[in-house]
């Protein structure tokens, strides 16, 4: 039985959103201009996809926005939270503007206002030009101000409509899985160049920052973490240590330096690798935030490993857990206590969950109907936990459910399903779950309990 959801404590302009990613639903990867990115080279290079899948249609939303627009009405939210794909829009990643891809966008920002919701633009989700992994990607720092002329290029565009602007998704996935454990695009185990991506990816940001406040004055800009509790699985000094250096690295290399604190010391220590620092980067880095973005899906349980890969500690699984189809420990409470920390250590002035969810085997019943429990316990209990953490002040002001729609979920293709909405990959055919219809009620009882208020 879930925890009850207190919506009171929830503010009366609290934004309810879903989420999606570019390369994950739009498909149409070869149209109207757009050039390939590190994903369509990593998913086509053979053995790295689960079921050698590929985004190449996944959920054509290129074609199906409207559609998916409407369904976004229907469970009546009122923000949508979309990516940019650089390649679309500018496809040799830095030059000449491709005006058909700027179009598509700019057709999509003008439906979903037209629909009521708000339109909430993260710049990178990982798509990075394959032009631009040729010559060097993360690791190099043109690629940085490559970004911040491609950010300034969509916010000329679309910042006359667009107000809340995230620079990146996730820049840990970049760096780390993608530079140095190989698991998502370019694919690369180089610890230099996976610490050299991290730099320059938060010096990204940070330049990004700058070009979209002169582009669009007034613009809300965020970056999204995805951060987890990080816990030593026993009380020996061993574990505890290893956990300070896990925690390290999954969150505080990301949060640090965009709070005016430079890169961990000892971080900088367990990787023994020198910074590519330029006079005046970190103050860039550290330009001032309007909100943070939390990702959070996971725990993690953490004992000494001396002799693996840096951080030199690895996550245990625990026996009797609650897990996800993706087989993640379910942990409600890690999204409470990541949400004071961001509070109480790092003083942030708002926050938005961006992305939370959870992916279980779904069945289409034989009336059409997708039922899917596990997922409605997973999103009541979080948003619980949302719910008292802004009754202990965190300034929570706004969740964005993961996902949408189900999706190519990078490395694992198309069998891990996050979707409010079930996609019928062979004829593209869109099913509301029970866990959409579940959301959808919660945003009608938190808006009409404010309503009653007023």
């Amino acid at each position: 039985m879930s925890a009850p959801i207190d919506l009171a404590a929830l503010p009366h302009d609290f934004l309810w959103g879903t989420a999606t990613s570019a390369y994950q639903i739009e498909g149409a990867v070869d149209e109207d201009g757009r050039a390939p990115s590190i994903w369509d080279t990593f998913s086509h290079t053979p053995g790295k996809i689960d079921n050698d899948d590929h985004g190449d249609t996944a959920c054509d939303h290129y074609h199906r926005w409207p559609q998916d627009v409407a369904l976004m009405r229907q469970l009546g939210v009122g923000a949508y939270r979309l990516s940019i794909a650089w390649p679309r829009v500018v496809p040799d990643g830095a030059g000449p503007v491709n005006a058909k891809g700027l179009d598509f966008y700019d057709r999509l920002i003008d439906g979903l206002l037209a629909a009521g919701i708000t339109p909430s633009v993260t710049l990178y989700h990982w798509d990075l030009p394959q032009v631009l992994q040729d010559r060097g990607g993360w690791p190099e720092r043109e690629t940085a101000e490559h970004f911040a002329a491609y950010a300034s290029v969509v916010a000329e565009r679309l910042g006359d409509r667009v107000s809340h602007w995230a620079t990146l998704n996730e820049p840990l996935c970049s760096a780390w899985i993608g530079h140095l454990e190989g698991r998502m695009a370019p694919g690369l185990t180089d610890l230099t160049a996976a610490v050299r991506a991290s730099y320059h990816l938060l010096l990204g940001h940070g330049l990004a920052t700058q070009a979209v406040r002169a582009a669009a004055p007034g613009a809300q800009i965020g970056i999204v973490n995805n951060l987890s509790p990080v816990h030593a699985a026993t009380d020996h000094p061993e574990d505890r240590a290893a956990a300070r250096r896990v925690d390290g690295h999954v969150n505080r290399w990301w949060l640090d330096p965009v709070h005016g604190r430079g890169f961990p010391g000892d971080m900088r220590e367990v990787y023994g690798v020198d910074l590519p620092e330029q006079p005046g980067d970190l103050a860039t880095i550290a330009a001032p935030l309007d909100w943070l973005g939390l990702n959070y899906y996971f725990p993690a349980y953490v004992v000494d490993d001396p002799n693996g890969p840096v951080p030199h500690g690895r996550s245990v699984r625990r026996e009797d857990v609650p897990r996800t189809g993706m087989d993640w420990e379910i942990e409600a409470e890690g999204i409470e206590s990541l949400l004071m920390r961001l509070t109480d250590e790092y003083g942030a002035r708002k926050i938005y969950v961006t992305e939370n969810g959870s992916s279980f085997p779904d069945a289409v019943q034989p009336d059409g109907a997708v039922d899917d429990p596990e997922r409605t316990d997973y999103l009541e209990r979080h948003l619980a936990a949302c719910a008292s953490a802004v009754r202990r002040g965190a300034p929570l002001a706004g969740y964005f459910a993961w996902s949408l729609l189900d999706n190519f979920e990078w490395a694992y293709g198309y069998d891990k399903r996050f979707g409010l909405v079930h996609v019928d990959y062979r004829t593209q055919a869109r099913t509301i779950k029970a866990s959409g219809h579940r959301y959808a009620d919660l945003v009608r009882a938190h808006r009409a309990l404010h309503s009653r208020a007023a």
